[in-house]
């Protein structure tokens, strides 16, 4: 009911204490775990002592807190909203000069280091891109279809990733592509998604297996999509699954027959570029003809898969780091180093198959007070709870990840402002993202690119960032609540 004045709801009626309860359950979690992450039991330290990294996040934590209160009470959410432009351009600022002066940190330069308190830009910039992105989407007259808004939509993700990039911080950097969601549910076509997974399946087979068959398996899917758009079976059973089944054993053949005959110049790579080649002409024709912009996409999509092929050995090369190249190297089978690169993961996965189904019980865990899994507080920080508290206690952490995005989606569903609507969906895909890459490398799903457990893993940079996140849109739903049942 509009109309309704701010005195008659107090401000224990509009904070939504769902999202808050399970965020303050989640910061409990985090700090037990931290403390249990570095307990020793020969040399018993308080929780609460400075000496360990369990009192320093209570520190953080307190700070963190009081963040939110100030957010909650002293800033007025338009005032967040109306600064959204400057703020973003400010902390682009900030993520140069990081490269700049920033500490070196195990080759990357990222971090700002002031006296005893490090500050890593990368972590607010989550926010901030959160902001301009829902300002500038919610703006009247904005449409994702308009080829204009598109491109600048993308810039203002695109931008703020690929500085990070430069710091030589890829993880943070690939948390940028949960923006996809939030383009995905103002409109964008869902072939983009699926562009996405073809990029990242051509990444994976160019580098596990050959840049043919990643070339043969885009064009596959190609050939697939164009008859579904039309619903031509005919032409997917007669066309393309013969030609498909002769470019794939056509590297036999080769080798077996071909290869040292007059036939030798045929080479497979030679022809499967020709394929694709007619293939690529093909859309485009039908396109021109039809007027069909869908036979452009795929057009492009083929374009793309052949460069990403041809990229991918130099990219692996010369972009990734070393460790990177390992831990990517470990995780696909190409490698086998249980004593370095894949030393965490395996110890990680023994810590978690230990727990067993119920766990050892709080500070009972042998290889979390051994010290056998490196960064156990941080980036490794689910496997102690998996060690401790079992399959039991990594369920209902979950679950409560669950409980905290699905609030914050229901809240931006329900709300009547477009930006609160965009800014909760962003938020939404950061902290589903990080939760899902974080526990997919505990249990050696994942390649381990440093990404932290939100509200768990130990650090101030981070915890002030979802913090702060979290209760700005707290905020924002309490300013609506304040006029609206």
């Amino acid at each position: 009911m509009i109309g309704r004045s701010t005195a008659e709801r107090s401000w224990l009626n509009t904070i939504d204490w769902y999202l808050v309860g399970a965020y303050l359950l989640l910061l409990l979690v985090g700090w037990l775990s931290i403390y249990a992450s570095e307990y020793d039991p020969e040399n018993v330290r308080s929780i609460f002592s400075w000496e360990m990294r369990s009192g320093k996040q209570l520190v953080w934590i307190g700070t963190a807190l009081l963040l939110d209160v100030l957010i909650l009470f002293a800033i007025p959410p338009r005032t967040v909203e109306a600064l959204s432009p400057l703020l973003y351009g400010v902390m682009l600022l900030l993520l140069v000069a990081v490269i700049f002066l920033g500490a070196n940190t195990r080759g990357s330069h990222s971090w700002f280091v002031l006296g005893p308190v490090s500050f890593q830009p990368a972590e607010l910039s989550k926010i901030t891109t959160s902001l301009f992105l829902a300002k500038w989407m919610s703006r009247y007259g904005f449409r994702l279809s308009r080829r204009q808004d598109f491109l600048l939509t993308l810039a203002i993700i695109l931008l703020p990733m690929l500085i990070i990039v430069a710091e030589n911080e890829t993880g943070s950097a690939l948390v940028y592509l949960s923006f996809l969601f939030v383009l995905y549910r103002e409109g964008l076509s869902g072939w983009w998604l699926l562009l996405l997974l073809m990029i990242i399946v051509v990444f994976i087979l160019t580098l596990v297996y050959s840049p043919y068959v990643a070339l043969w398996v885009t064009m596959a899917a190609a050939a697939v999509c164009v008859c579904a758009e039309r619903s031509n079976l005919r032409r997917l059973f007669t066309l393309y699954l013969p030609a498909g089944l002769l470019l794939a054993f056509y590297p036999w053949l080769y080798r077996s027959w071909m290869a040292e005959g007059p036939l030798a110049f045929l080479r497979p790579s030679w022809l499967l570029a020709g394929a694709a080649l007619a293939m690529f002409i093909g859309c485009l024709v039908r396109a021109w003809r039809e007027k069909n912009s869908f036979r452009v996409f795929v057009a492009l999509a083929l374009v793309l898969g052949l460069l990403i092929t041809r990229a991918v050995p130099w990219v692996f090369q010369n972009v990734l780091q070393e460790h990177q190249r390992t831990r990517i190297e470990v995780l696909f089978g190409m490698k086998e180093d249980p004593s370095g690169a894949g030393y965490n993961v395996r110890q990680s996965m023994i810590a978690i198959g230990s727990g067993g189904f119920w766990g050892k019980g709080w500070l009972k865990g042998t290889q979390s007070s051994y010290g056998f899994v490196p960064e156990q507080s941080t980036d490794f920080i689910f496997c102690t709870i998996g060690e401790q508290w079992g399959f039991v206690g990594c369920l209902l952490t979950i679950a409560l990840y669950v409980f905290l995005i699905g609030r914050i989606l229901i809240l931006s569903e329900s709300s009547r402002e477009t930006f609160t609507q965009i800014y909760g969906y962003s938020i939404a895909g950061i902290i589903f993202l990080h939760l899902v890459v974080n526990v997919g490398m505990t249990i050696g799903l994942m390649p381990v690119i440093g990404i932290p457990l939100p509200f768990l893993s130990y650090g101030g940079s981070s915890l002030w960032a979802f913090s702060m996140m979290i209760f700005i849109f707290v905020a924002l739903i309490r300013n609506e609540k304040k006029y609206f049942r």
